[in-house]
Formats: structure tokens, C-alpha cells, sequence
């Protein structure tokens, strides 16, 4: 990179650092003016933040979530490609299979919890199953209308060479549907992300603060038992950063699989 690309690259940053650090200096200048008021100080939230990090609590919460996370989107991936794919490629499927999807597609993952409480208690095992819930819509959505998108010219082309069906759907079908689903997988992670939160906040309730673990019922503990306001906020925020870091590394991948879309 050159040096002018550097220091544009610099003023960019630089730039979009303004807002961000205005915003915080009134944030403490207001807190500090109406002390009264029960209002988290940006300085307080970085020192609780310090003592999280350093007890390791807060990245064990992170890394319990993202287990939950990962496990429910692999298992929501793994059902909603191939259906996709089927609804997609075969309108008897898609007209049995589609009024069902669309019935429970409005239905909140978080209006589930009743259920995966009574079959799987307040564990993991119910946190994983709301997130591959909240994640398989998205991702059979989507990979429905990659399939039903594909260039008909490479259909018949596929046809006409002789391919059997299935040869066909892996060498056409799938790597022409490729970007939808990926797609529908980046929309999914952030879904199931904002799930688990919602489910270990609701779980932890459940649980009466302890037995789910995780950043949503971390926070449900700072809440119901403690009220402690800065570590609430530090945990919104490491929410929202790991979003952003799952988003940037699924952006990656998608590029990294499809060096022709940039």
C-alpha cells in the first residue's frame, strides 16, 4: 500500500472517528453535570470493562453464546439448504413445503421459549434450538430463490450433455444458487445472534440466574440481582461488537468463495 493510500486511508478513520468521540465526551459532560440521575459513565463502563475482561468473565459469556450460536446455525444449515434446494428445484415440493414455512416464518424464535424449556429445560440445548429456529428461515428463504434463479440456458445445456439430476444440482444448480445462500447464511448468523441474547435473557429468568450461562444471562444477572448499569451497557456493547466481527469474518468467506463477485 502506498503512502498516499495510508494517509488517505488515515484521514477516512480519522473522519469517522469524530462522531463517535463527540458523542462519548457529551455522554460523560451530561453525566457528570446530572449526577443525580442514574446514567452510566463512559469512564465507569471502561473500568468495568477492564475488570470483566481481566476476571475473564465476559469472554467465557461471549464463548458460551457463540457455541450456542454456531451449534444452532450448523444445525439450521444443514436442514435449510438441502429443503431449499428441493423447494427451489421441484414445484411439487415447493407447493406442500412453502404454506408451511410461510405459516411459522412470522412466528418469533423467542415465542418458542415456552416449548424448548418444557422439551430441553433451561440449558443449552434450548438456547441452541431458538437460535436454529431464528436461523433457518432466512437461510431456506433464500436458498429457495438462488435455485429458482438459475440461468435456464445452463438447465438445458446440463440437459442436453446428459447429466443425471443429481449432477446437475451439484455442478449447476448449487454453484449458481451459491450467492443467494450465502447470503441467507450471513443474514442467519446475525438473526441467531440477537436470538441467543434474547434466549439467555429469557432462560436466565427461567433459571432464576443461575444454569443457562452466556452474555444474555450475564446481563439478566446484572439486572435482576445487582442493577449494575455499567456492566449492562458493557455487555451491549460487546454484543454489538461481536455481531460486527461475525458479519466482517462471513464477508470475508463469502469473498473468499466467490472471488468473482468483487
Amino acid at each position: 500500500m502506498t503512502a498516499l493510500a495510508l494517509r488517505d486511508r488515515g484521514q477516512a478513520i480519522g473522519l469517522g472517528a469524530v462522531l463517535p468521540l463527540t458523542i462519548i465526551v457529551a455522554w460523560q459532560v451530561a453525566g457528570m453535570a446530572f449526577g443525580g440521575v442514574r446514567l452510566p459513565l463512559p469512564s465507569k463502563i471502561v473500568a468495568a470493562a477492564a475488570t470483566m475482561i481481566a476476571s475473564g468473565d465476559l469472554p467465557l459469556a461471549i464463548v458460551q453464546s457463540l457455541g450456542r450460536v454456531f451449534g444452532g446455525f450448523v444445525i439450521a444449515a444443514l436442514i435449510a439448504i438441502p429443503l431449499g434446494l428441493a423447494m427451489g428445484t421441484a414445484r411439487a415440493v415447493e407447493r406442500n413445503v412453502d404454506p408451511v414455512v410461510e405459516t411459522f416464518r412470522p412466528i418469533a424464535a423467542i415465542a418458542i421459549l415456552p416449548l424448548a424449556i418444557l422439551w430441553f429445560g433451561t440449558g443449552t440445548s434450548a438456547a441452541v434450538m431458538i437460535v436454529a429456529y431464528a436461523a433457518f428461515f432466512p437461510i431456506v428463504v433464500n436458498t429457495v430463490a438462488g435455485a429458482k434463479d438459475v440461468n435456464p440456458t445452463l438447465l438445458q445445456a446440463a440437459s442436453t450433455m446428459g447429466l443425471s439430476r443429481l449432477a446437475t444440482m451439484r455442478t449447476v444448480i448449487v454453484p449458481a444458487a451459491l450467492p443467494s445462500i450465502l447470503v441467507g447464511l450471513r443474514i442467519a448468523l446475525g438473526v441467531g445472534w440477537t436470538a441467543i441474547v434474547a434466549a439467555e435473557l429469557a432462560v436466565g429468568a427461567k433459571a432464576g440466574g443461575g444454569g443457562s450461562g452466556g452474555i444474555g444471562q450475564m446481563m439478566f444477572v446484572f439486572y435482576a440481582y445487582s442493577i449494575e448499569l455499567n456492566r449492562i451497557i458493557v455487555c451491549m456493547i460487546a454484543v454489538g461488537i461481536v455481531a460486527l466481527v461475525l458479519d466482517r469474518a462471513l464477508r470475508a468467506a463469502m469473498r473468499a468463495l466467490m472471488p468473482w463477485s468483487r
